[in-house]
């Protein structure tokens, strides 16, 4: 994204129950991050967010509404259309199938289905984007201005999900035009703590230990950063840890609401039939007003001891006490919905928790300063006072003594807003917030070993003789070129060398590499191929094609040399790992070579894997030269 500086940046937060976009527009000299309030559907309202929904007309493929005009009461309650929400997290198949296990009713029917309702979705957010903000751009078009899109993704998102949502938000419309890019910034919680730090910054010091929670709609992102630099007004962050990452949100609340309604509706069907299925009655119940601004206010001020939500269509005479119904209303008491929260609590405490004991054996001197809130169940007053209670009173962790909770500013626009500012700040400075992150999973290559009778890794392995030097190797092998754990950088990618052999006059120029990944920790990762979790993440194809062959290295070129004759070629695969995708540059003799593409990437499908827990390494990396490829 260097090189011409943007007339427009715009962050995207897709999110499972709403999405909200920021922006910078540097046409006219600004560079405050603003945000985009007026949607199709609300008038003149301010609304911050747009509803992630959409409806589609019974049998067609076209969606008749989105967002907003999708809340109405002719597109909900129509009987010839489709409500389609909550769907972010069926991109990923492993999501998916469990879904589908659990409800095959209400799930999606195929991932093709899931792709259709994001390049759908996308594709409506995009026109109403260039709508908006085509008229705010001083004295250039839309379509010859300089614009970057960049979004962010769920942490629990591995590199095949998140390039298959890059492929899928381009085919939607965005970047392209000429001089628009597209691309994937920081995780949820990184952008959140990024917004964190410009827009507080005041309340660091030089080494505080943020942990960063993003509890959204459908997923919770956690993030442990330290704080390198407030030499300056540009404070710079390192990530201490890997990202965390589950399923853990609002929307979880909204569906036990809808479960506990429905089977009370049923209960009341069977004394008095209702004018609608309990099913559809509940659903709506779930998305009335009501609910959604009882759920929002649960733990404030004016939280009271009970409410009611009402049922749709039904007779205000209709009174239930031994289910709850007076007057065409359900009743429920505060204790009620607590009990619904709490689930979503139990599962964050758990999940912070799991962090900090992380952090305590990784970092056993440190100390985590803050515990930041962002998102809109981080939003949640009552979310905030139990975790106050449980990590600033005595959680018993000891990293935690002098620990405080805080809430992001503007907590439910944080994502979107870091991944604007975090890109000013590198226009502005030339580095971003997050200079250091660590990596989620180790990657390596696929590669033969020279056989040594005296490695017990080499003991049953396949081999072979290799006819251009005669000598025995093992295959399979793997060459991990970044750990798991290890700080990264974008801004510096990782360089491994490859050797290949090649027969003088053979055509071929373009050769395939496995890529592999492993989330096992550093003392477990495997060796070689079919031991722990190493599996394939995706194939590249290096095209020599445009190197210069005069480059090569000739080996046994003379006749009495022992073997056969061959060229040895030696290039370089830089790797940048970003905050949740992995790019590959191809380079040869010192320079990059860029032409048509010369690096192609094939994803392979993500598997579930269930990662071992040895007691003792098992298959530890060594480092070993007389490694090939």
């Amino acid at each position: 994204m260097e090189g011409r500086r943007p007339d427009l940046i715009v962050g995207i937060d897709f999110g499972m129950t709403a999405t909200g976009v920021s922006y910078a527009n540097l046409s006219i000299g600004s560079d405050s991050v603003r945000w985009i309030q007026k949607w199709p559907g609300r008038g003149q309202a301010n609304e911050n967010k747009v509803p992630t929904i959409l409806v589609y007309p019974n049998h067609q493929q076209k969606p008749s509404s989105w967002g907003f005009l999708s809340e109405t009461a002719s597109e909900q309650n129509a009987a010839d259309k489709e409500y389609k929400d909550w769907f972010k997290t069926f991109l990923d198949p492993a999501r998916l199938a469990q879904k589908q296990a659990e409800d095959p009713v209400h799930s999606p029917r195929s991932l093709e289905e899931v792709e259709r309702l994001y390049e759908d979705y996308h594709r409506l957010l995009y026109k109403h984007v260039e709508f908006k903000l085509s008229m705010e751009l001083f004295g250039i078009p839309w379509h010859s201005a300089s614009v970057e899109f960049i979004f962010s993704v769920p942490t629990t998102w591995p590199p095949q999900i998140v390039e298959r949502y890059r492929e899928l938000v381009q085919r939607a419309g965005f970047a392209q035009c000429r001089n628009h890019t597209l691309s994937i910034g920081l995780t949820e919680a990184e952008a959140a703590a990024v917004h964190t730090s410009l827009e507080a910054s005041g309340i660091f010091q030089e080494k505080d230990v943020l942990l960063v929670c993003d509890a959204g709609g459908g997923t919770t992102d956690l993030s442990v950063l330290e704080v390198s630099d407030t030499s300056t007004n540009a404070l710079s962050l390192k990530q201490l840890d890997v990202v965390f990452g589950a399923t853990i949100g609002s929307a979880a609340i909204d569906y036990d609401f809808e479960s506990n309604a429905r089977s009370r509706l049923e209960l009341a069907n069977l004394t008095a039939p209702l004018p609608m299925s309990p099913e559809q009655v509940a659903w709506e119940m779930m998305k009335s007003r009501d609910f959604q601004n009882t759920k929002c206010e649960h733990g404030g001020l004016d939280d009271a001891p009970k409410f009611s939500v009402p049922i749709p269509k039904l007779d205000p005479a209709y009174v239930n006490h031994t289910i709850g119904i007076e007057y065409g209303e359900m009743k429920f008491t505060r204790e009620q919905l607590q009990a619904l929260f709490d689930k979503q609590v139990q599962k964050l405490v758990g999940l912070i928790d799991t962090q900090l004991q992380n952090m305590q054996k990784k970092y056993p001197g440190h100390q985590v300063n803050h515990l930041i809130l962002a998102g809109g169940l981080g939003h949640s007053p009552y979310v905030q006072d139990r975790l106050r209670a449980r990590f600033v009173k005595g959680s018993g962790n000891p990293n935690t003594a002098n620990i405080q909770v805080r809430v992001a500013p503007d907590p439910q626009l944080a994502v979107c807003k870091g991944l604007v500012g975090d890109r000013l700040r590198r226009l502005k400075v030339g580095k971003p917030v997050l200079n250091y992150r660590c990596c989620r999973a180790s990657y390596g290559t696929i590669c033969k070993e020279l056989f040594n009778k005296d490695n017990p890794h080499h003991i049953g392995r396949s081999m072979y003789k290799d006819p251009m030097n005669g000598k025995l190797y093992v295959t399979q092998s793997i060459a991990w070129f970044i750990k798991k754990g290890k700080p990264v950088t974008s801004d510096e990618p990782i360089t491994h060398s490859f050797h290949r052999k090649m027969s003088p006059g053979d055509p071929r120029r373009a050769f395939p590499t496995s890529i592999v990944e492993s989330y096992a920790d550093e003392p477990f990762l495997p060796h070689h191929m079919g031991a722990g979790d190493a599996h394939i993440l995706c194939e590249i194809e290096s095209d020599l094609s445009s190197a210069d062959e005069s480059k090569f290295k000739e080996k046994n070129r003379h006749f009495w040399r022992i073997g056969k004759h061959y060229f040895k070629i030696d290039y370089e695969v830089k790797v940048s790992i970003g905050p949740a995708d992995v790019r590959f540059e191809l380079w040869f003799n010192g320079q990059k070579l860029s032409k048509d593409q010369p690096i192609k990437v094939e994803w392979q499908t993500p598997e579930v894997i269930e990662l071992p827990a040895p007691t003792e390494p098992v298959n530890c990396i060594q480092e070993m030269p007389d490694r090939d490829i």
